[in-house]
């Protein structure tokens, strides 16, 4: 089961949360485990929202080959 990151807005206590992702789709209202307050949000990974694509590994400064602009590559 994953688990979910959440903030309360009440006390800013920081908590998990582990629950199924049908549970999730559900409606998932975590209660805060310091002052049982539902009026929290869900925090979202750094790493997620860093995660890209270049588009193929190929660097776009310049070709593949190394050899800049002089045509070397043929």
């Amino acid at each position: 089961m994953p688990l979910y990151d959440f903030h309360c807005e009440q006390c800013e206590t920081k908590f998990e949360v582990r629950a199924s992702i049908k549970e999730k789709q559900a409606g998932l209202q975590p209660e805060c485990p310091t002052c049982h307050s539902h009026v929290v949000r869900q925090m979202v990974a750094a790493g997620l929202v860093l995660h890209g694509s270049d588009g193929g590994g190929l660097s776009s400064s310049g070709p593949a080959c190394g050899c800049g602009t002089s045509g070397c590559c043929g």
